[in-house]
């Protein structure tokens, strides 16, 4: 079906739309399968329980066919025969609409499931406009609902006439079967033709179930507009998920770049690449990484290095193996041991030579053990 703007209707519905439609009571659901799953199960219930109600109907009748005259004078007598009578049929009657029940609940949950929704039990105003029901009546929905008349009525009028000619010398042999015993084969029979005739149903039920569950489908179809506007209020609008992001880039620059002061040496590539390593022989197993970036954040993290008179190193063969093997507040690997090692010793060194003067120190970053697998 076309919508007003002109979109079809060619999507799948999302999880999130099936979701909705069951919470208002929208599911697939067959009728068909509901009614016969009664009518078949009934009658076996029938079949198994009836000689129960039977014989406590035969009693029941038999007892208050044989009331005294004084028993029919006597309210309390007649009433605890009302009472005595009443009790013998309760237990098969509970047994066979307990069965009934059972399989209502079987039949209606055979497609769709158990569903329980409050939105559904409300009255719907719009189901009282009679243009909607006319145009229920020129609907797919109408002439399916018309073709299974058709069907049902074909079959159950075919097996019953089948059934009938074929049970004839047992119809005629009632009229000779001796009482009562021509009540209980007439039961039998009648049973059976229940059973059978319910049973042809079941070829209806096998249309209209896939049906169900095929209309249901299309009728919860979405157009890729709705799809699309279901995903932006699920997942969010781009550009505000994007904010986002950047709110939280530039939280994770901000607390970064909290940790520069504490780092022990900023290695860099020069230009491109700043790592900040920082070790304490108390508390690190291994050189942490505390701060890295390219261009502008590898700028921003020298500028606060200067500031904190941090040292920095070039060493571009490191920098560059350290910015892509680590993540922050992660030790350094084990391969890039020896060559932090030698840069924290070349810090070392630097910081006793501003104190005591002597020789400078000199470190030759192109000759620090880079293992192959580490080198970018």
């Amino acid at each position: 079906m076309a919508e007003s703007d002109g979109q079809e209707r060619t999507e799948e519905a999302t999880p999130r739309r099936l979701q909705q439609a069951r919470e208002k009571g929208q599911v697939a659901r067959s009728k068909e399968l509901a009614s016969v799953s009664v009518l078949i199960i009934g009658a076996i219930a029938l079949m198994w329980f009836g000689s129960f109600l039977a014989k406590g109907l035969f009693s029941v009748m038999g007892r208050l066919f044989d009331l005294s005259r004084e028993e029919i004078f006597d309210l309390d007598k007649l009433f605890d025969i009302i009472l005595g009578s009443v009790g013998e049929l309760v237990f098969p009657l509970l047994l066979i609409l307990l069965v009934l029940f059972l399989a209502a609940l079987i039949g209606a949950a055979g497609v769709g499931g158990i569903n329980f929704s409050v939105e559904a039990a409300m009255p719907k105003w719009s189901k009282m406009n009679p243009l909607s029901g006319l145009k229920r009546m020129v609907g797919v929905q109408s002439w399916v609902e018309l073709i299974k008349s058709i069907l049902k009525v074909t079959l159950v009028s075919g097996m019953a006439f089948y059934l009938i000619n074929d049970a004839k010398q047992d119809l005629f042999q009632l009229s000779l079967d001796v009482y009562p015993q021509n009540i209980f084969h007439a039961l039998d029979i009648l049973l059976n033709f229940i059973l059978l005739i319910s049973c042809t149903l079941l070829l209806v039920a096998a249309i209209d179930v896939p049906f169900q569950i095929w209309q249901h489908a299309n009728q919860l179809k979405m157009t890729k507009q709705e799809v699309k506007d279901e995903y932006k209020e699920t997942e969010g609008k781009p550009e505000v998920k994007g904010r986002i992001r950047m709110l939280q880039r530039e939280a994770a620059q901000r607390r970064m770049m909290a940790e520069v002061p504490q780092a022990d040496v900023i290695v860099t590539n020069p230009e491109h690449y700043s790592v900040a390593l920082r070790y304490r022989q108390d508390t690190d197993k291994a050189p942490i990484v505390v701060a890295k970036g390219t261009d502008h954040m590898a700028l921003k993290i020298r500028e606060v290095a200067r500031e904190h008179d941090i040292y920095i190193v070039p060493a571009p063969p490191l920098t560059r193996a350290l910015y892509f093997s680590t993540e922050l507040e992660q030790e350094i690997p084990d391969g890039l041991f020896t060559a932090v090692a030698q840069i924290l010793a070349y810090v070392f060194q630097l910081k006793q030579y501003r104190k005591r003067g002597g020789q400078r120190p000199t470190l030759n970053s192109a000759s620090l053990p880079i293992p192959p697998e580490l080198r970018k």
